[in-house]
């Protein structure tokens, strides 16, 4: 993984194509392809990242990528960027935007003294991740958060929601919740215990599975998240009496799992953890307080802006951590809950199928006592 932070200039805006140096980023070697009078269009900007040295790639290659450009404005509130997830292999090596901006915008800010500034940066991501893997560097993952924050922040709470609402008509079906119970609390407690648990692996795959969705641009984030707050519960699980605070109102409730080895443990008793999950929403990010936007918008200190800015954005670092551990936590107990349903279920049926048994006989029975008694008769 890698990203680049450099900047194609182009002097000569009138040619048909140019195309930047190579850089190396992940391993591979990239560079851009720009259409100053656009590709297949007309009166538009076309811009596609390209993988370098085709010729010297093995059969079947395929590299997997994050990427964001960005024309810089003279004025940086102005610049214009897009980025996109795309698998690059022989007949997708570029890929990029046939309408990046209108032609007659370039001279908005854009082009100053006949250059136009581009700036790309890349990430590379590994293949096959069986679990949560930190999958952007520092610096791109705070420039993705300032636009993904709330697509996180929306998929998290999807999820948390669905799941609340699904374990909500459970316990609110009384004969089923109370069928339920009475399974659970009838188990022998070393069974109770050996189901209360689950390889760490074979969660985090499927928890993987779930999230990380190649065409959606916030999934980089989503799994970035989630591998922090996995992070966040392991450093809790060893160290039980040091839970970090990870919001500016008070420190985390008590956790739903732990992780104990390489297994998931419930940290309670499975009905209490369910009607707790049931209950339990996923709070929303703090605000800024009133002296936080005082400092935000009177200061004219540009330290203090600097340092406003950097609390922002470890305001925003911990709210995708404690996304990530929320998501994570509750993934884990439904997926534990899942084993265990799949054995109530079985049990349910080996009862009634018990029952039916028993009723057969019973007629059976009585059948047989019928026939004898008609056999006595006079």
């Amino acid at each position: 993984m890698g990203s680049l932070h450099g900047e194609s200039i182009i002097s000569q805006i009138n040619k048909r194509e140019l195309r930047s140096n190579s850089f190396d980023v992940g391993g591979f070697k990239w560079y851009i392809l720009i259409y100053p009078q656009g590709c297949d269009v007309c009166d538009h900007l076309s811009l596609f990242l390209c993988v370098a040295n085709l010729d010297k790639l093995l059969p079947g290659w395929s590299h997997f990528a994050q990427f964001t450009i960005t024309l810089i404005n003279r004025d940086p509130k102005k610049s214009k960027y897009s980025d996109t997830l795309h698998r690059f292999w022989k007949k997708e090596h570029d890929w990029g935007w046939k309408k990046f901006m209108e032609l007659s915008k370039l001279n908005d800010g854009f082009v100053v003294e006949d250059v136009l500034t581009i700036k790309v940066q890349v990430q590379v991501i590994r293949e096959k991740a069986d679990r949560p893997f930190r999958c952007l560097d520092s610096q791109y993952r705070r420039e993705l958060i300032l636009v993904y924050l709330s697509n996180v922040e929306q998929i998290c709470r999807r999820f948390i929601d669905e799941r609340r609402s699904k374990l909500s008509r459970l316990i609110d079906d009384k004969l089923r919740w109370s069928s339920f119970s009475a399974f659970w609390l009838a188990m022998d407690p070393s069974v109770r215990r050996r189901m209360a648990r689950e390889k760490t692996d074979t969660i985090l795959k499927v928890l993987v599975k779930h999230f990380f969705i190649e065409k959606e641009v916030a999934s980089t984030l989503v799994i970035d998240s989630l591998y922090r707050g996995l992070k966040a519960l392991e450093y809790q699980s060893k160290n039980k009496k040091g839970i970090p605070k990870l919001t500016e109102t008070d420190a985390r409730s008590t956790p739903m799992v732990f992780i104990d080895q390489d297994m998931f443990v419930l940290a309670d008793d499975v009905i209490l953890l369910l009607e707790r999950a049931a209950l339990d929403t996923l709070p929303h990010q703090p605000s800024p307080t009133k002296d936080d936007k005082s400092s935000q918008n009177h200061t004219k200190d540009g330290s203090s802006r600097e340092e406003f800015k950097n609390y922002s954005i470890e305001r925003d670092d911990r709210w995708l951590i404690e996304l990530g551990w929320k998501t994570l936590e509750l993934f884990a107990l439904a997926h534990i809950f899942s084993q265990i349903e799949v054995a109530y279920q079985e049990a349910v049926a080996l009862k009634l199928q018990e029952e039916l048994i028993r009723e057969e006989e019973a007629a059976g029975l009585a059948e047989i006592e019928l026939k004898l008694k008609k056999s006595f008769r006079p």
